[in-house]
């Protein structure tokens, strides 16, 4: 399999960003509405944390904490390890691994540009799988 950057795996993703004073009842309906795992916080454009669906159901559900009361600035990530453009989705793949957590903010300057997650790799297996598949089948059509 090859290489891939990680600049490839955003180029035709949105940005996903709140600001630390929403509530957590509003992100969770924006990564609904955008079908998204997470959402990075920005000051003035800039990271300044992550807000998972894992903060969500942890740090709010479970402790019984008020989701339309609860501001992301209490309950966010803050100062996540990120990663850059230019980084290969390996070296993204081994600090989730190594960290633990599903999804790595992808920043330039401080600023968010986008955002590689474990599901990520699934839709890179399944892209290699299925060409694969389509190739078996044209080896099929030829021997038959």
């Amino acid at each position: 399999m090859r290489t891939r950057l990680v600049r490839e795996l955003i180029r035709h993703k949105d940005v996903f960003v709140a600001t630390a004073d929403i509530s957590v009842i509003e992100a969770a309906r924006r990564m609904q509405d955008g079908n998204v795992g997470a959402l990075m916080v920005v000051d003035e454009g800039r990271l300044v944390g992550i807000f998972t669906e894992r903060d969500a159901l942890f740090k709010v559900i479970a402790t019984g904490l008020d989701s339309r009361k609860t501001t992301l600035a209490s309950v966010m990530t803050a100062h996540p390890v990120t990663v850059t453009p230019e980084k290969s989705f390996g070296y993204a793949l081994h600090l989730m691994h190594e960290n633990g957590f599903r999804h790595v903010p992808v920043v330039e300057n401080d600023r968010p540009v986008g955002m590689v997650s474990a599901r990520d790799a699934l839709v890179s297996e399944l892209a290699d799988f299925e060409s694969e598949l389509r190739i078996r089948d044209s080896i099929a059509e030829v021997l038959a």
